[in-house]
């Protein structure tokens, strides 16, 4: 059985989340996405614990994967995978001592190293592994350049690429060679254009939690799906207050001080990814790389938001008339799509060629894209420009 997971998202009680963040959205955000397994977001935090706790296993049958991201004392962020919502209390009650704000942070601080914190994660049988290991803030290749100097003994279950990176990015870091990589949203609103952005097919043997992370520790996974690296936010080495790029060289030369208005200059993922691979890259599951639907009907509609009316009544009529927006995008005919909106089809059939140009994005400004179509058998083609 395959399986669409994403399996890191927020509550509403995480910094910088939707106060929509809410469980019955979610679950109508899965649906029309195309998901079947979906992460609880912030496990650790009492009231929604509670919350999912109620609701059981499952939302609108999206099954939940107990899962929460938390801060080390190194300011590393790790994602946490656990079996049931009793390991997700446990946990927290080990934790308890080394944080000042478990009990009302949906990403909670930790007064812990790497590798405490995996030794916990492990004993109460669940999965961890770095989020977003690439990203220049937060993440494990921003302090470190070897996983044993952040997770001592113990071993990583997977790898969490980022928005800003793909497979291609980590598969030529030695140290990495058998560890399964993912790819999640770290959604912090309940909108299809965010929950599920980015996404893995996985292979399970049953619906359940624990088949779910069975599935990641063999490593079935079948693809990753998600964006292209140069549009992540941090995909570029750039400026961090005007976003003005720069080569590595450069920005060493300028000694991390932009020229132009003094911000602070971070080394983008492509730059930080390309100094870590030394080994020839390892096999890896295709990754498939896609734009949202709903930023896709925002550009064909030439929208300043995908959440206008106009937009939300387009992105309505392809998820009711064609089914989920992740089939869509992968494999629904484009005659079927062209029959509700022919430059919808144009964009999608451009999007599956990668007949896409992408402006990166750097130092915390998302890329932009302009979707090329070649004809492909209707009446006319199409440019369009995000």
């Amino acid at each position: 059985m395959f399986v669409n997971a994403d399996l890191h998202i927020h509550s509403p009680f995480a910094m910088g989340t939707s106060r929509f963040m809410d469980l019955p959205r979610l679950g109508l955000a899965c649906a029309r996405k195309g998901l079947q397994v979906l992460g609880s977001g912030d496990a650790l935090h009492p009231e929604w614990r509670a919350r999912c706790r109620r609701e059981g296993e499952s939302i609108e049958g999206v099954l939940i994967v107990p899962t929460t991201e938390v801060e080390d004392t190194h300011r590393i962020h790790h994602l946490i995978l656990l079996e049931d919502f009793c390991a997700a209390e446990t946990l927290a009650d080990a934790f308890r001592p080394w944080s000042d704000n478990i009990l009302h942070a949906g990403r909670p601080r930790l007064s812990l190293t790497g590798e405490d914190i995996a030794r916990e994660v492990h004993a109460q049988g669940g999965l961890i592994g770095p989020a977003h290991a690439f990203t220049p803030w937060t993440s494990l290749y921003a302090r470190f350049d070897r996983l044993r100097e952040c997770y001592g003994e113990q071993k990583i279950d997977f790898l969490e690429l980022g928005l800003s990176a793909d497979s291609s990015y980590a598969a030529g870091i030695a140290d990495l060679k058998g560890v399964p990589f993912l790819s999640n949203s770290d959604a912090h609103s309940a909108d299809p254009v965010k929950v599920g952005r980015e996404w893995n097919s996985l292979q399970v043997t049953r619906l359940t939690i624990r088949a779910v992370l069975e599935s990641i520790t063999r490593n079935d996974v079948i693809f990753n799906a998600g964006f292209f690296p140069e549009a992540g936010k941090y995909n570029r080495t750039a400026c961090s207050r005007c976003y003005r790029q720069y080569s590595l060289d450069g920005a060493r030369s300028l000694s991390w001080r932009c020229p132009h208005d003094r911000g602070r200059i971070k080394k983008g993922v492509c730059d930080r990814a390309r100094e870590l691979s030394t080994a020839p890259p390892s096999p890896r599951p295709p990754y498939y790389h896609r734009i949202p639907l709903g930023e896709i009907v925002q550009d064909v509609l030439g929208s300043s938001s995908p959440h206008t009316k106009k937009c939300q009544a387009l992105y309505e009529s392809l998820v009711t008339g064609l089914g989920d927006e992740i089939g869509i995008l992968m494999n629904a005919p484009l005659s079927e799509i062209g029959a509700i909106n022919e430059e919808v089809a144009y964009s999608i059939h451009a999007l599956r060629e990668g007949e896409v140009t992408i402006f990166p994005g750097g130092g915390g400004r998302y890329g932009t894209f302009s979707l090329k179509s070649k004809h492909y058998g209707m009446s006319s083609t199409t440019d369009h420009n995000a």
